[in-house]
């Protein structure tokens, strides 16, 4: 079982610091669609906290869309999205929903056989049809506050699937896909009830991206001595808020914990003059290395610089390049 650590002389709240260390959880797939949350009681054994403020947790989570309640079951790990495969608002799946998962099965046999797409289209055609179509526009959606995590995600997306990705505003989203008769529409796991709440009645597919896990980098601020600063620079503002919470969580105040975005010089500078490690998202390294040079002369000790190389996790890409016919 994942071990949650809270602190209990923070100033954030110890709901709030179980409710971000439980969603990072879902979100970098440690716990999947279908996985049974601990019981208040074990998780009460495990961090101290009240089986009431636990169950509080869980109900929040829920309101998220994140996971469901299963009378006389437990909690579990909500799919989201059309993870796995497609899915086309049709009266004819909603009367025969297995012989759609006979279509999707054989189709995937044939590609996997050598049967090119224009070949497969002849044999399913209305399948096939709609599959191109949402192909032909993908779209990342993301909240307004945070566009730099949806920045990261197309950055990523057309390095790794080499189309054209086009970012939205989730504020705006609705009259996007109004304008439309079909897309695929991306987005983390963070926003993943928001964007279905918004592309439900459309003919869209959404597909939940997941995040890296960074466990690698979590490994290296466990280990490391009391009083290090870590700097943590990425072009998402909640990827760094939700980083100052879990690395609290992790460590409470042994470690200072400094964030800024590349764009934020000033911050910028006081994290590569106080930093002992920087670790930064690939879109943002470039900039920290500039800055880096720029202070080199009122610098005694350079900070080391960790890049992560992938915000979205693999089995995400690859899973779109499957969707999108990319293979």
């Amino acid at each position: 079982m994942i071990q949650f650590r809270i602190q209990p002389d923070s100033e954030i709240p110890a709901s709030t610091q179980l409710f971000n260390q439980i969603r990072f959880a879902i979100a970098s797939r440690q716990y999947p669609p279908a996985y049974k949350l601990p019981s208040t009681r074990a998780l009460a054994m495990q961090t101290g906290l009240h089986r009431n403020t636990i169950s509080k947790v869980y109900r929040q989570l829920e309101d998220e869309g994140l996971v469901e309640s299963l009378a006389g079951s437990g909690i579990y790990v909500r799919a989201q999205g059309h993870e796995g495969g497609s899915k086309l608002q049709s009266p004819i799946l909603q009367a025969h929903p297995e012989a759609y998962k006979v279509v999707q099965q054989a189709l995937d046999q044939l590609l996997a056989q050598g049967c090119s797409l224009s070949q497969a289209r002849e044999l399913f055609l209305a399948e096939m049809d709609w599959r191109l179509r949402c192909s032909a526009q993908v779209l990342v959606a993301v909240p307004s506050q945070d566009l730099g995590a949806g920045e990261l995600m197309v950055y990523e997306l057309e390095q790794s699937l080499k189309i054209p990705i086009q970012l939205i505003r989730m504020e705006e989203l609705a009259a996007v896909l109004d304008k439309t008769n079909s897309a695929t529409v991306v987005t983390s796991r963070y926003f993943i009830g928001e964007v279905e709440q918004i592309a439900a009645p459309k003919a869209v597919r959404v597909i939940p991206l997941d995040i890296y896990d960074y466990s690698k980098e979590l490994n290296l601020v466990k280990n490391l001595a009391k009083d290090h600063c870590i700097g943590i620079v990425s072009l998402s503002t909640g990827i760094a808020r939700a980083a100052e919470v879990i690395l609290h969580g992790l460590r409470g105040d042994e470690l200072l914990v400094m964030t800024a975005q590349p764009k934020d010089a000033y911050k910028l500078q006081a994290i590569v003059k106080r930093a002992e490690f920087i670790i930064s998202d690939v879109a943002s390294f470039r900039a920290v290395q500039m800055a880096v040079q720029a202070a080199a002369e009122d610098i005694i000790r350079p900070p080391k610089l960790i890049k992560v190389e992938n915000y979205i996790g693999l089995n995400s890409i690859n899973l779109l390049k499957r969707e999108l016919g990319l293979n």
